[in-house]
């Protein structure tokens, strides 16, 4: 049986794999890159194509981190219905998540229109609703990865609930790939051989399958010729190319590639994923899934590097919840491992089970390599990595910052980045939106050891935060030398920072001795926690991301106007702030309502579906939930003036929900339904708001 950490390490691996494949392939996608072009631009690939200050969202890597959540919101075998409940629960209609290219031509956007419209999963993906054109695009495969690492060396069970998950759009040969990927993936934490993958995936799909049929052509050419690829791939464009098959995107095409990839790369990661992205077609999407694949195969070695090191152990996504959009590589495979454990009846660790719904983050650098995002800036002089060395409590992992010949005033940070603004970013891909990971009254506590080689020891740190707009650098205590040879613990409390959000919390070094110094200073056991407060004014806010900085958003209209955020919408809109794990809180907003019939604040959002609201709804003051449908809490009569400010006080602690208008408390209800969430702005109606000052107490 395969250990905890055994199971943790291979997700890790698949997950650095799938990013890896994502990151290579995305600069020629198709259709403008086509094979030659490829080939004569580029020749062998050897290495990153392009170079990203971060990169940004992508559909293949948002699919597996959001999509897997029907197993935490619903049950651990979900259904087609829940996980299409996942799909409208946390993407934003027309931005984000997956290619939005327009109903009968993109699969989930045509798939996600359906279930709007009423028309449930798996009908909702199915050939008998959209036809096979549309239900056998790659979709089937590009987004189930999850679906395979939560089910270690069950390859039949991976194939099970990746077809019902890919149901919700797919169909048909839709349906094959995502077995056949799950089930590849679940096999690999023990498979011994790429044949024995193949053999797993093969086993899960109908013999007289095009997919199986695909496939095994691959196969037979590689056994023909096996040190030739190429001519495995004009096998492929002669017998199974895009001329043969209808949509923008077939699986079939892909599924050829797939396996050409996985077959000729012999088991290594850099060399799949390279061969992945030079056949062309959907490079970004075969690349993420071999590297998925053997990933989880190879596991992690020093040759990733040079594909590794830029990956930083951190990813973006752009779903509607900000704060998960920042998604820390160990933490999500963590939880992807302990949902494992749980899918299987086996206890998990307390602590990962803790961090599942964490106010804050945990980073223990235990996975061999594991960075967490940490960077540096302000000098060259500063290189980060890895350590297994012992650390306070007996645990090992550290992050390593290498001091190299710092001269006397010389300086530099370490930082981690809790809150990204579009300027952080080189390109638009998948358009990503963001909440900030921490708040201000947090308290951030970590450890750090020196390891002096030369000089004479004048080295000393001081914890610090920087604020999003600004820029401000704000040091946090008193500069202190660390003691050489041992570990000395470091904490704060994240300061108010006037309003502006914090996008680092990290360590400034600096050296004043009079000899040149080399040598190491460890960082471990770096951890965010408690209960934090928020003041947003939108005068110190910009526009961005189609929306207002520090916030996602799900339709309608929102823009900055005269210092306040406007919204105006024509059917339902939400904008949303904080972190999905805050509690017990009291929200303070200022609104006028300008027209329409609904201006609601919302409480533990989890999603577009799944919420409480207070606020104004149809000539009432009112209490609802929102779970795919809406029960009124409670309500009162309340006439209200279009144009006036109110002042709003929402607070949620425990199951108990309380309304107060300009300091008269006006509703009381009790609900256990949502534990924790978001808050956000929503009209549930045709309308238009205002919103001042913003502010977000929380208790726990």
């Amino acid at each position: 049986m395969l250990s905890p950490s055994d199971i943790l390490f291979r997700i890790y691996s698949g997950f650095l794999g799938k990013a890896i494949g994502v990151r290579l392939g995305a600069p020629v996608e198709p259709t403008i890159w086509t094979y030659e072009r490829i080939r004569d631009t580029y020749g062998e690939i050897t290495g990153y194509l392009r170079d990203f200050t971060n990169f940004a969202a992508d559909d293949d890597t948002n699919g597996p981190v959001y999509f897997i959540r029907a197993m935490r919101d619903y049950q651990l075998r979900p259904t087609p219905r829940e996980v299409a409940k996942t799909w409208l629960n946390y993407a934003a209609e027309d931005h984000g998540m997956y290619w939005w290219g327009g109903y009968g031509r993109s699969t989930e956007h045509t798939a996600y229109l359906n279930l709007r419209a009423g028309i449930e999963a798996p009908r909702s993906g199915s050939i008998a609703q959209n036809g096979a054109a549309i239900a056998e695009q790659i979709g089937g495969q590009i987004f189930i990865d999850s679906w395979g690492w939560v089910n270690p060396g069950n390859p039949q069970r991976a194939a099970e609930m990746s077809a019902t998950a890919a149901s919700v759009a797919h169909d048909g040969e839709g349906l094959n790939g995502a077995r056949f990927v799950a089930a590849m993936i679940a096999a690999a934490f023990e498979a011994k051989s790429v044949d024995a993958l193949f053999e797993s995936g093969l086993a899960v799909i109908p013999a007289n399958s095009t997919y199986a049929a695909v496939v095994n052509a691959v196969l037979a050419q590689r056994k023909a010729a096996p040190g030739d690829w190429r001519a495995c791939r004009d096998m492929l464009a002669r017998d199974w190319g895009y001329d043969r098959y209808p949509g923008v995107c077939h699986i079939i095409p892909n599924a050829g590639v797939l396996a050409l990839a996985i077959a000729y790369g012999e088991g290594d990661l850099c060399r799949t994923v390279e061969i992945a992205t030079m056949c062309g077609w959907d490079t970004d999407c075969n690349a993420g899934n071999a590297g998925a694949v053997i990933g989880t195969f190879q596991g992690v070695t020093d040759g990733w590097d040079k594909y590794r090191k830029p990956i930083n152990d951190m990813l973006v996504t752009s779903g509607v919840t900000g704060a998960l959009n920042i998604v820390d590589i160990p933490s999500f495979a963590r939880e992807l491992t302990t949902l494992a454990l749980q899918l299987d009846g086996r206890e998990a660790p307390a602590e990962w089970v803790l961090d599942m719904t964490r106010r804050g983050v945990r980073f223990d650098f235990a996975l061999p390599g594991s960075t967490h995002g940490f960077r540096t800036a302000g000098t060259n002089q500063l290189e980060l990595g890895w350590s297994d060395i012992e650390t306070v409590g007996g645990t090992k992992g550290a992050l390593e910052i290498l001091i190299d010949r710092f001269e006397r005033g010389h300086s530099g940070n370490v930082f981690w980045k809790p809150f990204y603004r579009r300027a952080d970013f080189d390109d638009e891909r998948y358009r990503p939106m963001f909440s900030p990971l921490v708040a201000a009254g947090q308290t951030v506590a970590f450890d750090v050891r020196l390891e002096p080689w030369e000089g004479d020891g004048h080295l000393r740190v001081v914890p610090y935060v920087r604020r999003t707009m600004s820029k401000t650098i704000e040091e946090v205590g008193a500069w202190t030398q660390p003691e050489a040879g041992a570990w000395t613990s470091v904490s704060f409390v994240v300061p108010d920072a006037d309003g502006e959000a914090v996008d680092e919390i990290g360590l400034r070094i600096e050296y004043f001795g009079r000899l040149k110094f080399l040598g190491k200073l460890h960082l471990a056991n770096f951890e965010v926690s408690g209960p934090g407060r928020t003041r947003i004014d939108p005068a110190n806010e910009v526009e961005e991301w189609e929306a207002v900085s520090r916030f996602t958003w799900n339709r309608g209209y929102w823009r900055l106007e005269d210092g306040r955020i406007t919204g105006l919408t024509a059917s339902d809109a939400d904008i949303w702030t904080g972190h999905l794990y805050a509690r017990d809180l009291t929200m303070h907003a200022d609104i006028h309502p300008e027209a329409g019939a609904s201006h609601l604040l919302t409480l533990r959002a989890q999603g577009t579906g799944r919420f409480y609201a207070v606020g104004f709804e149809n000539g009432k003051a009112v209490i609802l939930k929102e779970d795919f449908g809406t029960t009124v809490l409670a309500e009162t009569d309340f006439a209200v003036e279009h144009g006036r400010s109110y002042a709003l006080e929402a607070t949620v602690e425990g199951d108990a929900i309380r309304f107060a208008v300009d300091g008269k408390p006006l509703l009381e209800a009790r609900d256990d339904s949502f534990a924790y969430g978001q808050c956000g702005i929503r009209m549930g109606a045709p309308g238009r708001i205002s919103v001042g000052v913003i502010e977000i107490e929380e208790r726990s």
